[in-house]
């Protein structure tokens, strides 16, 4: 059970045990009043002292009630629920035998009052669940038909309403006989029928407590959702305007170049310099483009490439024999050193190509002459692992934590490499997920970096 639900029902309970203590003062109030009233209508014929005396049991008992109820207020454990039944129980049981010994110093069977016992049977089945009402109902029946079969047998004093109705019509068996079952039959009904209305509403009042518990945890998601959008959303506008700069710039960059060409401000044996110079940035915009398209594709997972069984090791030898001239130009000790029987990954082969290149490539890219890029690959249980050691300039914690970013590049990168898009390691991270791997970097500032890749085998 939910803690709103609970909650709801605790609130439920209390509500109803105070209104029984409300009524029970009025009753008291009424009968007091009654009393008065039929110590002149019926003089000497009502036994005031005993009444009275009821009266003021009902208040007393009233009273620990109201108190009671107000220490369960304090309480705050898990039997509370249980406790405010058996307290409900024990009012309603002893209201009945309290209304039963009224009727009993009032008349007994002569007062009309006893249509009062449908108002305690219908307050069972609206405030308790189950068949309380029935119980009710049983109790009413027979502490009457013990009041009025004592009255008929003379075990105890029957008070005769003098004047109201003749007493030889209470004193035929039959007759009395005939009353108990109808108001046995009567009651049963009435509990039946307050008991499956009772029972609808409180089915009712449960559906729209769970309908409302789920419209509050929809309301969560949707919030949650909301603050994603609204995160997404933002990092679009950032990324647009990313884009949007770095694209301005090569072009503005041609543009440039070839408005000094064709204003003639170029000199013919400089015309040449400066078209290699926009051919430089004309590349650099194709590769930032093809970033870009590459990117996008993988955050929407679609693309050309479909998943199949490849051999990682051969896919990597393949791209370090192309980078091998890069490396050996800038005098970097370059080595690859692949497991033997590696099994395949299933993926893209140009996915897993696109990965090689772009991690081997910066190392050799950020790594000062004469240093130092190793390149391995090896298994573990679960995974084929890869790492692509350098000596190169290393980054700091603080650099680290923003490596995947798209754009993102070091300062130190910057002054070392111009060229660069800033996308080759979100690609690279987006790759690797994507296909249920993992990668990670271990790095010092001036030191070198680690970056590791995981991917599962193939079952």
């Amino acid at each position: 059970m939910s803690d709103q639900l609970t909650l709801s029902l605790h609130s439920r309970f209390k509500e109803h045990t105070d209104q029984l203590i409300e009524l029970r003062w009025i009753f008291v109030i009424l009968a007091l009043g009654v009393i008065s009233l039929g110590s002149r209508v019926f003089p000497g014929a009502l036994p005031i002292p005993a009444v009275i005396a009821l009266c003021a049991v009902m208040a007393a008992f009233n009273g620990a009630a109201r108190a009671y109820s107000r220490r369960m207020e304090l309480l705050n454990d898990e039997d509370l629920e249980r406790r405010y039944t058996r307290f409900v129980y024990a009012q309603i049981i002893l209201d009945i035998v309290f209304f039963t010994l009224f009727l009993h110093y009032t008349g007994g069977i002569e007062n009309p009052f006893y249509v009062f016992y449908f108002v305690y049977v219908t307050a069972a089945a609206v405030v308790l669940p189950g068949r309380f009402s029935y119980c009710c109902a049983a109790l009413c029946t027979i502490l009457y038909s013990l009041m009025v079969v004592a009255e008929y047998a003379h075990w105890v004093p029957h008070v005769h309403l003098t004047d109201f109705v003749s007493i030889q019509r209470y004193e035929r068996g039959l007759y009395l006989v005939v009353v108990l079952v109808s108001l046995g039959a009567t009651l049963a009904t009435c509990a039946y029928l307050a008991s499956s209305i009772a029972k609808t509403l409180r089915r009712r009042e449960r559906e729209l407590l769970e309908s409302n518990n789920s419209c509050e945890v929809r309301a969560g998601e949707l919030a949650q959702l909301n603050a994603r959008l609204a995160d997404l959303d933002k990092a679009r506008s950032q990324f647009v305007r990313l884009v949007t700069h770095e694209l301005r710039a090569p072009v503005a960059a041609i543009q440039s170049y070839l408005r000094l060409i064709l204003d003639g401000y170029v000199p013919a044996e400089k015309q040449r310099e400066i078209i290699e110079k926009s051919e430089r940035r004309a590349l650099e915009q194709l590769a930032l483009i093809g970033d870009l398209l590459d990117l996008a594709r993988l955050q929407e997972k679609r693309g050309d490439e479909q998943p199949v069984a490849v051999d990682v090791g051969a896919v990597l030898v393949g791209v370090a024999d192309l980078m091998r001239a890069r490396a050996e130009d800038k005098d970097l000790l370059f080595s690859v050193e692949v497991e033997p029987g590696l099994p395949s990954v299933k993926a893209a082969p140009e996915h897993v190509k696109r990965l090689c290149t772009n991690l081997i490539s910066n190392a050799i890219k950020y790594t000062e002459p004469g240093g130092i890029v190793v390149v391995t690959l090896a298994q573990n249980p679960n995974y084929v692992v890869g790492s692509v050691r350098d000596t190169g300039i290393g980054m700091t914690p603080e650099q680290m934590a923003h490596l995947y970013e798209e754009f993102y590049r070091t300062d130190e990168a910057k002054a070392m490499e111009r060229q660069g898009t800033g996308l080759g390691l979100s690609i690279v991270k987006r790759i690797v997920e994507s296909y249920g791997g993992r990668i990670w970097v271990e790095s010092e500032k001036g030191k070198g970096s680690k970056f590791s890749f995981a991917l599962p085998k193939m079952g």
